[in-house]
């Protein structure tokens, strides 16, 4: 009689079906990060057709950033407890479920309520698809395989636009959650087909009070941040939010170092090597975030670009990115993660730096050469940094880390998005002589100015990360003299 096999590794089964397995869980990647980007470019048409204020369709965006981060540790937590593949098939339902009521929102109430069903289905996938990966691939090929979902959340994060744009100008603003069904549909059969039992659960209590303190934390904390960008931060309502979260944050931890079954386990970070990782991952989501903000507005209003040529130059970045990640990752799995990890972030230093050059009159090829770049050093770092976060974790704690792993990236957004623009307007109105909080008509100088202070910030930011990366990589070679 054979034995029940312990491990995914183990299961010849499984192990022959890993690439599907892999297929299947990319897709619901690629979907659940486009979609916090893809209806930035639909918000005019949204507020047109349901009659709404600019401001208040920001918050169809923004609804759906917080409701994740809200989320995602929460969901982490239950895929250890009951099984991460069994609440990312649910996910994927969830998810589905939430995109096509968005289609259908006829209010921006209802539209913000199927925003938020769409983010808890996403959060369930997003938190757990790593774990996931790690547990089933060998290795010999996990880094291979964590750089393909890096790949697909890069991916996702910045070819939103570019999509939202062709389905919102062909099809209508519904489209660019409708066309999630079709694409969903597939994956769910495909996941449903090939993805195995759960084989690892710890079967712990829900944390109910710590998961109440982070999600009022992050509730807290986004508002402060993205109302902040509006009204600007000395209002006291601002900073009293601000103060809160940071309060709420403290108690959290608290709660967690006292909680027998924790949200967030807290011991993993006392794994340097996880650590740095995820700080690393933080910090450069922050710095490409200051570029995702800031390219769009230079490359249409300094270049006088239309939003078409626009987008094929940008394409650049995801375009390049697509192709190195996955070699990174295998690269890694060969040489190991630490050299890929500092070689990545020595060239967005240099990406960003060049980006700082940039002027009125800088031909296209240049502008072109550093996107490029950026998409280089993007894909170079972020594989083997995600290998390297989760090889470090014990099996039964994979989902908790795949959430943090989630969570970091999508603080790294908003915290990206609110540094550049908050820099931006800040030294644009310094120069101006009064508040700006837009390119002013016939004074592109004014914008390129702020740009440059952005594009050398969000470098000094990743050259923060490459020293860090650095001091691991002179740490691995010590320990193996």
């Amino acid at each position: 009689m054979n034995a029940i096999p312990q491990t995914y590794q183990e299961n010849e089964a499984v192990q022959r079906r890993r690439w599907f397995i892999l297929i299947a869980v990319n897709l619901f990647t690629f979907m659940a990060t486009l979609d916090g980007s893809i209806v930035n470019i639909a918000l005019p048409e949204i507020s047109s057709k349901l009659s709404l204020a600019v401001a208040e369709t920001e918050w169809v965006a923004t609804s759906y950033l917080m409701a994740i981060c809200a989320a995602v540790l929460f969901f982490g937590k239950l895929g250890d407890n009951i099984g991460k593949i069994r609440v990312f098939k649910a996910g994927t339902v969830v998810f589905l479920i939430g995109s096509l009521l968005c289609g259908f929102s006829t209010s921006l109430t209802f539209l913000i309520i199927s925003r938020f069903i769409q983010a808890l289905g996403a959060s369930m996938t997003m938190a757990n698809n790593m774990g996931i990966i790690t547990d089933i691939f060998p290795s010999n090929e996990r880094g291979k395989a964590i750089g393909l979902i890096g790949t697909f959340v890069s991916l996702g994060s910045i070819a939103g636009p570019s999509i939202g744009g062709v389905l919102v100008s062909s099809l209508g603003w519904e489209y660019i959650f409708w066309v999630n069904i079709p694409i969903g549909l597939v994956a769910i059969i495909l996941g449903w087909k090939v993805l195995p039992v759960d084989l690892v659960k710890s079967r712990t209590k829900v944390d109910l009070p710590g998961t109440l303190l982070f999600a009022f934390f992050i509730l807290l904390l986004f508002a402060g941040l993205l109302l902040g960008q509006q009204t600007g931060y000395n209002n006291g309502w601002i900073i009293a939010s601000l103060i809160l979260s940071v309060a709420a944050f403290l108690l959290f931890l608290w709660v967690e170092k006292r909680s027998s079954a924790p949200l967030l386990q807290l011991s993993l970070f006392r794994n340097s090597w996880f650590s740095l990782s995820i700080l690393c991952g933080f910090l450069v989501f922050v710095s490409v975030f200051c570029y995702n903000i800031i390219a769009p507005f230079y490359t249409q209003g300094v270049l006088q670009l239309s939003p078409s040529h626009a987008g094929i130059l940008l394409m650049l970045f995801p375009v390049t990115m697509v192709i190195v990640a996955p070699l990174s990752g295998a690269l890694s799995d060969k040489i190991g993660s630490e050299l890929l990890t500092f070689a990545g972030l020595l060239v967005n230093v240099a990406a960003l730096l060049g980006m700082a050059s940039l002027h009125q009159e800088s031909s296209l090829v240049w502008v072109g050469l550093w996107i490029a770049l950026l998409g280089v050093g993007n894909g170079l770092f972020q594989s083997p940094n995600n290998s390297l976060a989760m090889s470090k974790v014990p099996r039964t704690q994979l989902g908790t880390a795949g959430s943090i792993n989630s969570l970091i990236r999508n603080i790294g957004m908003v915290v990206g998005i609110t540094v550049a623009t908050t820099t931006l307007f800040s030294v644009m109105s310094s120069e101006a002589g009064r508040r700006v909080i837009g390119l002013v008509p016939g004074r592109p100088d004014i914008f390129l100015t702020g740009m440059h202070t952005v594009f050398i910030l969000a470098a000094c930011i990743c050259l923060v990360a490459a020293i860090l990366t650095g001091w691991r990589l002179w740490a691995s070679r010590m320990q193996k003299y």
